[in-house]
């Protein structure tokens, strides 16, 4: 089996397409990863390197100077990286395409053609803003490019039941989405790090989603670290952080260490697909704290802390902070929550859902390929 993959060099969908390409690549699959958004930082093209020599000619990366369908600028978000791709597809004997990217399902291709939604504008729009877009070319375009890849896909794949419940409302799809959770699995570390009485979060400083702006709101009784980065684009504008610390962007080796030395994360956001970060920081040992949302209760049920506010999550840092029992037994159920997503049951779900639509045919999957969390 020989896949062309497409992913994103912006946001957390880079460490999902690498959990997926890895464990594909060891379970004996060929792998073309595409990517888009921006050119490849030192971390991004280190990896890739990495992969070349440890599988040689099973696996290819091709950066591609295109933007992604959200993105300001993006009337060429399809037509610029399409023939590439085909391209690609025909070099590299290309059976299944996988996309992270909704446009790329319209690519004119006889094979199957998968696509995974890890979030959209118009559900994005509902919880950031009301549901409130303005009417714009941007708008327009990638609406129909989102809309002409979902229909001609084969099949759709959300990270969650809610993300396919919000993808149906705002789009016409060809069947219901396969809903595969996604998994993380951590490289071990040689030493224990010690841990520090501190919370930590990670997210686009710049993005309405994440809501990182409420950590300005509270005084919190710990120091409060903030990794990600502060701006993207002409119109972004980073987030308040009050007295909350901002580190930048780290190495994603930086940013699990930091997880691993910090006692509690937080997670602010108000529109949360799946959530890779927190997913790393309960691997890591830190106790979830979760913004109430039906995406993050989804995922992380009992396994979290819930706050609706700034004065509920100062309550509970409060009481973290004045009760260690509280705070190690909060640890521990975000650390076996966590441990239910392993990066090996997520490739499993894919590779049975590639090859179920390359060897049973495809309408055999309506009930077979479902993957619960």
């Amino acid at each position: 089996m020989r896949i062309l993959m497409t992913t994103d060099t912006v946001g957390g969908v880079w460490n999902f397409t690498c959990e997926l390409a890895q464990g594909l690549l060891a379970g004996g699959a060929g792998v073309c990863l595409g990517s888009l958004g921006r050119s490849p930082d030192v971390a991004q093209r280190r990896w890739a390197s990495e992969r070349k020599r440890e599988w040689g000619a099973s696996f290819h990366y091709e950066p591609l100077d295109a933007p992604l369908e959200w993105m300001e600028e993006n009337d060429c978000a399809y037509s610029g990286p399409a023939p590439s791709l085909l391209q690609l597809i025909h070099e590299f004997r290309v059976d299944l395409l996988h996309s992270s990217q909704f446009c790329f399902g319209a690519l004119p291709v006889g094979i199957p053609k998968i696509v995974t939604a890890h979030s959209d504008v118009y559900s994005w729009a509902e919880c950031c803003r009301g549901g409130i877009l303005e009417d714009s070319s941007w708008l327009r375009r990638y609406t129909k490019m989102v809309a002409r890849g979902l229909a001609a896909a084969d099949w759709v794949v959300t990270p969650t039941r809610w993300m396919a419940d919000a993808l149906s409302r705002n789009f016409a799809l060809p069947r219901p989405p396969v809903v595969l959770a996604n998994g993380r699995s951590l490289p071990a570390t040689g030493t224990a790090l010690p841990r520090r009485l501190q919370a930590v979060t990670a997210g686009r400083l710049w993005d309405e989603a994440k809501n990182i702006s409420l950590l300005a709101e509270i005084h919190a009784p710990l120091p409060i670290l903030v990794a990600g980065e502060a701006g993207l684009g002409r119109s972004s504008t980073a987030a308040s952080l009050g007295d909350a610390i901002s580190l930048g962007v780290l190495s994603p080796a930086a940013l699990l260490d930091l997880f691993r030395q910090s006692a509690v994360y937080i997670c602010t956001s108000v529109y949360e697909p799946f959530g890779l970060a927190p997913l790393e920081a309960g691997l890591s040992g830190c106790a979830v704290l979760a913004s109430d949302i039906p995406s993050l209760r989804e995922v992380w049920r009992s396994g979290a802390l819930y706050f609706q506010d700034a004065a509920s999550l100062a309550e509970l840092l409060q009481k973290l902070c004045g009760q260690p029992r509280d705070l190690a037994a909060a640890q521990l159920r975000s650390a076996c929550r966590a441990r239910r997503f392993p990066a090996e049951r997520m490739v499993c779900g894919y590779r049975r859902l590639f090859e179920q639509a390359l060897f049973r045919g495809l309408p055999a999957l309506r009930e077979q390929a479902i993957y619960a969390t």
